[in-house]
Parts: structure tokens; C-alpha cells; sequence
């Protein structure tokens, strides 16, 4: 190789290791940023809280109360007063004579025999409005006439309950007899049914809302009764003795036995469950999101450090091939100069 040649190729191979450097930084800079990137994720990864499930116990707590007849008693709260007495209060809960709805039906209609007006009719049976006699009512007709007056003062008192309650003036009545002979009443709203639809073959369009006689829980809360209690050697409550007073102001003491029971605040608990399970989904969604993140970082820092090794060895060959080109610029510049010298 001649020393113009070699000084060419000399100069070729420093512009392509300088080329080979350049894009080492340039590869080194980009794996300096993947690296904060992956750094940042781990950081958020290491922050984040992980969700943790309701305990039963924090919903759940112990509940005290005593009977009196019929009555269920239940403690709301005791808080302690001087000389060891407590103001107390709890809720009565009682059974109580009731109407209560007892789903729907449909009604039809027909025009009754003067031409004046409307019977109505769930099925077969036809409606009665209550509280008044008929000679042909399923169940009126099996009556004396003592029993039939007595069942008609009872229907004008269950018009009264229904009155009071739902507010409707007008009501009509259906007696079904259960298995064991007993006729029961089913009341039913007249002023629903003269204010319904109805179509061609007189049958309503609306649904009638239906009405049955019952006893339900009715529930009246005692606040700020004056109470003394005693206590079993674990420290729960075995007896309270309420003070009540009579016409004259006169405190008269009614001692309960108490019956301990645990309750569990079931939709507190199921709501608290509910939202755990939610920020578990959005707790797994973020991990799973951050290590696909991830994967991809190291993926492409992976696919950089073989372009690195890949440039470290070009770089090698080109420093071999240099110093290969520089020996024979110096045999070249030796055998010249030995030239001149001759």
C-alpha cells in the first residue's frame, strides 16, 4: 500500500471510529433515560398501597336487650352518670295490628244490572265495598246475623286503618277461603279502580294494588331513661333496673335480665367488601400495566446493549486495523526518508 493510500485509509478509519464513538454516547445516553423510566415505574410501584379486606370485627359489636311481654328491648347506648347510674336508651320494638300491600292484580269491569254504573270483579268474584251487607257475598252469606253485624263493624274498622293510612276514602273487599275454612279479606283501592284504564273487553290497563290484614313490628325509641346496671365477672352487663315514674312523679325500679347477643352490620360490611374488591381490580390493573411497562424498557435496553457490544467490537476491528495502517505509514515514512539518505 502506497503512502497516499495509506494515508486515505487512515483518515477513513478515525472518521468511522469517531462515527462508532458518537453513536455509543448517543446508545449510552437513551439506556441513561430507560433507566430513570424503569426507576420511576419501580418508584411508583414501591408507593403504592396495597388494598386490604374488611374485618368482620370492626362491623361488628355487642348488643344487649330485655323483654317486657311482648316487647323486645334493645340497648342503643349507656352512658355513665354519678353514684353509678346510667342514662339509657333503647327501642321498643312491639308487634301491631296493620294493612299492608300484597302485590297487584288486574280488574275487570262490566256494567252492572240498573245501568248506573260499574262491578268490578278480580277473577270470579265480584267486590264488595266494604263495610257494607250483601245478601249474596261468598262469606256474609255463611253468617248468622249477629256474626254478620259483627264482620261488618270489623270492616268499617279495617276502612278506618286503611283510610288513616293510605288515605283513599273508597274501599272494596274479597274474601278467599284457605284450606282450613277460614275466610281471609283482601282489600283493594276503589279509588284506584274507578280511575283506571281500561280496554274494550273491560279489563284494566293499570295494575290494582292489593291490600292485606296483618300485624307488623313497630318500633318507639326510649331516650335519656335513668337505669342502674349489674355486671358479671368478665365485665358484660347480666341485669338493668329502669326507673320509671308513676302519675305522682313517684320512681318506680322494673329490673330486666340481659341478654347478650354479637351483631354484624351486614351492609356496612358488604359495602366495605365491595369497595375493597374494587381497588383491588384497579390495584391489579395498575401492576399488571406497570410491569407491561417495564417488560417493554427492558426490552428495548436489551435491544441497545447488543447495538453497544455490536459498536464495542466494530470499534476493536477499526483500533486493530488502525494501528495495522499506522505501522505501514511509519514503514513508508522509514523507507523514504532511508531513501534521501542514500
Amino acid at each position: 500500500m502506497g503512502m497516499s493510500a495509506s494515508q486515505a485509509r487512515f483518515l477513513s478509519l478515525t472518521a468511522r471510529k469517531t462515527n462508532v464513538e458518537y453513536e455509543g454516547q448517543q446508545i449510552n445516553q437513551q439506556r441513561t433515560a430507560l433507566s430513570n423510566e424503569s426507576a420511576g415505574y419501580y418508584n411508583k410501584l414501591s408507593n403504592m398501597a396495597v388494598p386490604t379486606p374488611p374485618s368482620t370485627s370492626a362491623y361488628t359489636k355487642t348488643v344487649y336487650k330485655f323483654n317486657d311481654g311482648d316487647e323486645t328491648n334493645t340497648i342503643n347506648t349507656m352512658i355513665a352518670q354519678k353514684d353509678g347510674y346510667y342514662l339509657v336508651n333503647y327501642t321498643k320494638s312491639y308487634p301491631a295490628e296493620a294493612v299492608m300491600t300484597n302485590g297487584t292484580v288486574l280488574v275487570v269491569r262490566s256494567e252492572n244490572e240498573s245501568k248506573t254504573g260499574y262491578d268490578y270483579y278480580i277473577g270470579a268474584s265480584k267486590l264488595r265495598q266494604l263495610g257494607t251487607d250483601s245478601a249474596d257475598d261468598p262469606y256474609l252469606s255463611t253468617l248468622n246475623e249477629k256474626d254478620r253485624a259483627d264482620a261488618i263493624l270489623r270492616e268499617k274498622q279495617y276502612a278506618a286503618l286503611l283510610q288513616d293510612k293510605y288515605k283513599d276514602e273508597n274501599w272494596a273487599v274479597k274474601y278467599t277461603k284457605n284450606a282450613d275454612g277460614v275466610y281471609n279479606p283482601t282489600f283493594y283501592s276503589l279509588d284506584q279502580i274507578n280511575n283506571a284504564k281500561y280496554n274494550d273487553e273491560g279489563v284494566s290497563l293499570n295494575v290494582i294494588k292489593s291490600y292485606v290484614y296483618g300485624t307488623t313490628t313497630e318500633n318507639y325509641e326510649v331516650k335519656g331513661a335513668k337505669a342502674r346496671a349489674e355486671q358479671d365477672t368478665s365485665g358484660r352487663y347480666k341485669s338493668i333496673l329502669i326507673y320509671t315514674q308513676d302519675k305522682d312523679g313517684k320512681d318506680i325500679e322494673t329490673e330486666y335480665l340481659l341478654e347478650v347477643a354479637s351483631t354484624t352490620d351486614e351492609r356496612a360490611y358488604n359495602d366495605a367488601m365491595n369497595q375493597y374488591n374494587y381497588e383491588k381490580q384497579i390495584y391489579d390493573q395498575t401492576i399488571q400495566n406497570v410491569n407491561s411497562k417495564l417488560a417493554q424498557v427492558q426490552a428495548q435496553d436489551k435491544s441497545l446493549e447488543l447495538k453497544l457490544k455490536q459498536l464495542d467490537t466494530e470499534q476493536s476491528a477499526i483500533v486493530t486495523e488502525m494501528e495495522a495502517v499506522q505501522k505501514v505509514i511509519s514503514k513508508n515514512v522509514s523507507d523514504t526518508f532511508k531513501t534521501f539518505e542514500a
